[in-house]
């Protein structure tokens, strides 16, 4: 018995839903590009694991296009395939298993895409389709050239009901706090001017069950069950379940945690149809969801008693499966620290597998991974990994890693998935001590080191974008004894502040993507503080040397721009990261070898102490000594040249 399914948008919710019309001896379905397709079929036969006994696909035909496309098991006799067309036309499929299955098999359809209208673009970007990277391979676009500069939240628990589904979710708009549901928090960002969010789809051995949240078995090598997020109020783990139950059956296999950790090669689907939902919501509302398969905990365990690493593989694959029709970002595992966890080289392993068996995405779905310091830095540049980023080393002196990512031979789109978090303490985490270099939550010192991170990492190298983080966000802190709650953390001011980012990358039009990460060309660009967010200045600027952008933080001090075209005339613009506005312009001139003098900024202190108007003449003349109160940015752009002169 075979279905075909395909996407409709529902006035009465708001986001993609899935309809089914029978195919055959009926005309073709019409649907859009890039608007996943679903294919639906019933197995004749009955297997004992349908999980791990079968593999289904299709292949696909259409203009420009002839790809086997891999489905997944979805519970019970029913097995799914996931499709849509890149491009306009009609397109064509027929399908495979293994083993042959006459419900599975040799089964045939077709449909027509047609694009989208200007107006349908304008009201959801991602209709113009997955993102890719950029032709210098420094930034992110859809495929017809339209700019992708993400802005991301760290929403790791979105499987999980701590971000609970409301089925008046878009009837009722309710602010941050305790009643909110997961299409609120949606809806508040998008407001705000993301378009990312970075999810884990799956915790498989963390459970709210009364055993420690960290928690390794007696053997000889103390085998880690998992190193879990504490449930406040409790010495365990954080439930990760969601309305479909847990991601995996019970029991387990390992002996004495036969009820902690399951049999990670026996998947619930009905765990996975919830978080459908969630990430068709996602998109349809603009949203770009990064999917970690895993957190790293789950793996030393999973690798000592399931098959490394073809077990792995095969879940990997049902998750590459089950979103590669979604405009999604995927990753083989969630690698925040390289602790309790298998070693990077394994999971390349896992990966090799799922290449070699199945290929890679079959509609461009960029791959990347969560990374302690960065992804070059765990697997260096395989050509899996289309999509870099950095994370998890949070001060300034860590910007550096996506500078070392922008200048490969190969070179590859970059963002810091995981910098400094606002408000960022986690006790749980850090040895009970925490962490010793952030301010308290939403104060203003704070945000200064929010947007350190994000303008800092931007101008270092990061053109792909950047995602924010925050305590209570992160670990989705919702219990009664959380210090921070996270609808209180959704609200503070740096999380509104982070779409300014993209006003001043974009205010160089398409040109931000030809940005090169050159910090000494401010000089000095430095103070002596590495664990820090403020003193330190950045810069980027086009290899024709006409456009600038540069970043100063908090106490940097005044500085010679270098590389200027010569004796030449430049507009500068500062910028309030603030709040996103640009001062009134003005002209300043290079020198014969191409220097701009050190710029006053809009305000600065003696030594970061004194106001202005109290520090004595003598000193006036020394620009070094001033430095920038609050943090600022500063565009510059070639005007012409200026006259010459033999003055320096």
């Amino acid at each position: 018995m075979l279905r075909f399914l395909f996407a409709i948008v529902l006035g009465s919710c708001g986001f993609s839903a899935i309809a089914a019309s029978p195919v055959e001896g009926a005309s073709s379905p019409e649907t859009h590009v890039w608007e996943k397709q679903e294919l639906t079929f019933t197995a004749a036969n009955s297997y004992p694991n349908p999980y791990t006994d079968v593999i289904v696909w299709v292949d696909l035909v259409g203009p420009n296009f002839k790809k086997r496309v891999y489905g997944f098991w979805n519970g019970g006799p029913t097995f799914v395939v996931r499709v849509l067309a890149p491009e306009p036309g009609t397109w064509t499929w027929t399908s495979g298993s293994s083993p042959a299955d006459a419900g599975l098999a040799n089964r045939s359809g077709s449909f027509t895409a047609t694009a989208w209208n200007e107006r349908e673009l304008a009201e959801n970007p991602l209709r113009r389709g997955m993102i890719r990277a950029t032709a210098n391979g420094h930034a992110l676009e859809h495929p017809d050239g339209r700019p992708y500069f993400l802005i991301g939240d760290t929403w790791f628990a979105l499987a999980a009901d701590r971000f609970k589904w409301k089925d008046d979710g878009d009837r009722v708009r309710r602010p941050p706090g305790v009643e909110a549901s997961f299409q609120d928090y949606v809806q508040y960002r998008k407001a705000q001017g993301y378009n990312f969010v970075c999810v884990i789809a799956a915790f498989p051995n963390w459970s709210n069950d009364g055993q420690p949240y960290r928690l390794n078995m007696t053997d000889s090598d103390k085998t880690p069950i998992r190193f879990a997020w504490r449930e406040f109020g409790t010495e365990s783990a954080k439930n990760m379940d969601n309305e479909g139950g847990k991601p995996f059956a019970f029991p387990g296999k390992i002996p004495g945690f036969e009820d902690v950790f399951p049999d990670v090669d026996r998947i619930n689907p009905e765990y996975f149809k919830y978080l459908d939902r969630k990430i068709d919501y996602l998109n349809h509302h603009g949203f770009v969801p990064f999917i970690e398969v895993s957190r790293r905990d789950c793996s030393l365990a999973w690798k000592k008693y399931h098959g490394w690493p073809d077990s792995y593989a095969r879940f990997m694959q049902y998750i590459f499966a089950r979103y590669q029709a979604n405009n999604t970002v995927l990753a083989p595992v969630h690698l925040d620290i390289i602790k309790e966890t298998v070693m990077p080289e394994d999971f390349t392993a896992a990966v090799d597998v799922v290449f070699e068996k199945f290929g890679p995405p079959p509609f461009g779905t960029l791959l990347s991974a969560n990374s302690n310091p960065s992804t070059f830095t765990n697997w260096g540049n395989p050509p899996w990994l289309t999509l870099h980023q950095t994370g998890n080393r949070r001060e300034h002196t860590f910007y550096w890693y996506l500078t070392e990512i922008y200048h490969l031979p190969q070179p590859k789109p970059a963002f810091n998935g995981e910098p400094y978090y606002a408000g960022y303490k986690d006790k749980r985490g850090l040895g009970g001590e925490g962490y010793r270099f952030g301010a308290e939550g939403g104060s203003e010192r704070d945000d200064l080191f929010c947007r350190s991170g994000a303008y800092g990492s931007f101008l270092s190298g990061g053109l792909a974008g950047h995602v924010y983080g925050a305590e209570g966000i992160w670990g989705s802190d919702i219990e009664p004894e959380a210090p921070t709650k996270m609808w209180d953390a959704f609200q503070w001011r740096s999380g509104a502040q982070m779409q300014h980012l993209r006003t001043f990358a974009l205010s160089l039009g398409k040109k931000y993507q030809q940005l090169v990460p050159l910090a000494d060309l401010v000089m000095p660009n430095k103070n002596q503080e590495t664990r820090a967010y403020e003193g330190w200045a950045y810069c980027a600027r086009t290899p024709d040397k006409n456009d600038f952008l540069l970043y100063f933080e908090n106490e940097a001090r005044r500085a010679e721009i270098h590389g200027a075209k010569m004796n030449s005339y430049y507009r500068a613009t500062w910028f309030a990261p603030r709040d996103g506005t640009w001062s009134a312009p003005s002209r300043v001139r290079s020198n014969p070898i191409g220097v701009i003098s050190p710029q006053r900024f809009p305000a600065e202190t003696m030594y970061g102490t004194l106001p202005a108007k109290f520090v004595p003449d003598r000193y006036k003349h020394n620009p070094v000594r001033w430095t920038s109160e609050g943090d600022w940015g500063l565009r510059l752009e070639y005007e012409g040249p200026a006259p010459h002169t033999d003055s320096w």
